[in-house]
């Protein structure tokens, strides 16, 4: 599980909460790449209904994940004097899954930025765990206006 600080640090660049924040820890990161960890609960309540006595994870979620771990690094790009906004999905342009992910699983995620142009950023996310190769997802996010509060 995330420590405090690292959760703080996540969430002063997402906009998710529980029970929808994916991301436990960053890892690592660069320039144009970030590394991140997620711990899948035992107990996520997902589970309750997806495959009832033989859980597995939904992509969605895993997909949901990738999306998360690039928003952390689109915020960590874009620093105080960017132009305000949010990172929202636009575009999904390839999603592979090769393995079933359990309750209990850590997935490690390697989101690497390909390209940016004006507000949209592509990307393409590795997803491993203790198991091997999870997934590999090819998507773009936008910075959308944010809200009026």
């Amino acid at each position: 599980m995330a420590s405090s600080t690292e959760r703080a640090a996540i969430e002063a660049l997402l906009p998710h909460r529980d029970p929808f924040l994916l991301v436990d820890r960053i890892v690592d990161r660069g320039d144009d790449w970030i590394e991140t960890e997620w711990h899948v609960a035992e107990d996520l309540d997902v589970f309750r209904g997806h495959y009832p006595g033989n859980p597995v994870l939904p992509g969605v979620l895993i997909s949901e994940h990738c999306f998360q771990s690039a928003a952390l690094l689109v915020g960590n790009l874009t620093g105080d004097d960017a132009a305000p906004g949010v990172p929202v999905l636009t575009r999904i342009e390839d999603a592979r899954f090769r393995r079933m992910v359990r309750p209990g699983h850590t997935l490690r995620t390697r989101v690497q930025q390909t390209d940016r142009l004006a507000n949209a950023c592509w990307f393409t996310a590795q997803v491993t765990s203790e198991e091997g190769k999870i997934a590999r997802l090819t998507f773009v996010l936008a910075l959308a206006e944010e809200p009026v509060k």
